[in-house]
């Protein structure tokens, strides 16, 4: 291995972007011993926000296994809701779901949750807490930088005029990351023609840590399990659960523009009456839906993580687990060369990465996009079609595991 030129700092991994996932993958990497940097333009405490705001995130368990290593899940400062049953069903605005459904239950898979709901200012307190003092980490943020790649590496030059010189760097900036533009990483998309509604709701009668997942004919609707803590926000009702909730734009637009009372209404109409009253609380988030996939997760001296290499519709509720795949992928391979001496950025390497993760991603954007569009319509044969599908899949135990272990984000068999 040639020696690296000058610099202030020299690291093994640097990682662009300290969101959920590029924070996450450079804690893992610090745990494994890997002397990484991350860098964000943003400053990290802010990142937290003050108080509920109304977003989650769905944690399979692989991903709390990825958390778990990282020094991360102990440090959260709340504690997460398991999600022990899952009910999917067809359905229609203001009508019961159909009595045709899945329903999953953890204990048929082992026992363990299916997963853990979490506070997104959670998760951005414990990684707060835990990337500060890291033996091998070092954090810039809030710092701009730039990026230059050479056969030997990657020179990063922060905004204050110091510099880095890394044998990989690693592109966790979301869909527009700037790095996999420069490297000339093409992407393939797909407009959905939908908004996505993130919030949450507190509710009068107890959720039993069960999420359901109802295919309308305008987009999905999911209910998923927050845990009680007595009191949100200036609601008294005792329980809350989180939404994620699909509709065509217009639509989505008037929904957004509603007053509580109503908002409430209009939530009900989907979920039914199972939950008692029901009363949103915090913010109401929503962003336009699509799908994007990068026709490379690598280029000379990098690799894509997260956003940055794929994204799909929330159908599965699999976006940040895929992301965390990618980690787990990448801290794996890393870790073993740096172990070895070897070079944790050389293009044999980078093709591993590749060749483990993206087969992967394209087969659960393909799932997604496929179940939108078999789901996301009208048409009683159809209709009647799916139901039957669900149902049959409910009756045949190995193939219900099948589906279980892959929303957890286990392999199939084991």
């Amino acid at each position: 291995m040639q020696p690296l030129p000058s610099a202030d700092l020299e690291v093994s991994v640097a990682v662009i972007g300290a969101g959920p996932v590029g924070a996450t993958l450079a804690a893992a990497l610090a745990a494994r011993g890997v002397p990484v940097a991350v860098i964000d333009a943003a400053p990290l405490p802010p990142m937290e926000l003050a108080g509920f705001d109304g977003r989650a995130y769905a944690i399979a368990l692989a991903s709390r296994r990825l958390l778990d290593a990282a020094g991360v899940w102990e440090r959260l400062p709340t504690t997460p809701c398991p999600i022990e049953g899952i009910k999917v069903a067809d359905g229609r605005v203001g009508e019961a779901p159909s009595r045709l459904d899945l329903d999953f239950d953890s204990t048929e898979v082992g026992g363990e949750p299916f997963g853990w709901m979490v506070e997104a200012r959670a998760l951005r307190v414990a990684l707060n807490a835990r990337l500060p003092g890291m033996p091998n980490l070092h954090a810039f943020a809030p710092m701009t930088a730039k990026v230059a790649r050479d056969p030997e590496g990657a020179t990063v030059t922060l905004a204050d005029g110091r510099i880095l010189r890394a044998r990989l760097v690693v592109g966790a900036e979301g869909r527009n990351s700037p790095l996999r533009q420069a490297a000339g990483i093409g992407t393939a998309r797909h407009d959905y023609g939908q908004i996505g509604m993130v919030g949450a709701f507190a509710h009068e009668q107890p959720h039993h840590n069960r999420a359901l997942e109802l295919f309308l004919p305008a987009g999905p609707f999911a209910q998923l399990p927050l845990a009680d803590l007595g009191s949100f926000g200036t609601s008294a009702l005792p329980h809350a659960s989180s939404f994620v909730w699909s509709e065509r734009r217009a639509t989505a637009e008037r929904m957004l523009a509603l007053p509580d009372e109503a908002f409430a209404r209009e939530l009900r109409r989907r979920i039914g009456g199972h939950l008692g009253a029901i009363e949103p609380i915090g913010r109401r988030w929503h962003y336009p839906l699509s799908a994007m996939h990068a026709t490379r997760y690598v280029a000379e001296r990098l690799a894509l993580v997260g956003d940055a290499a794929h994204g799909m519709h929330p159908i599965a509720g699999q976006g940040l687990n895929i992301g965390f795949r990618d980690v787990t992928a990448l801290v794996e391979l890393v870790a073993e060369a740096h172990a070895a001496g070897a070079d944790v950025g050389s293009a044999a390497l980078l093709a591993r990465y590749q060749a483990r993760r993206r087969p992967d991603a394209l087969m659960m954007i393909g799932a997604t996009h496929a179940l939108e569009k078999l789901f996301g319509n009208d048409v009683g044969p159809l209709r009647l079609a799916r139901r039957l599908g669900i149902a049959a899949v409910n009756r045949i135990p190995a193939l219900k595991r099948g589906f279980a272990r892959q929303a957890m984000g286990l392999p199939l068999r084991g």
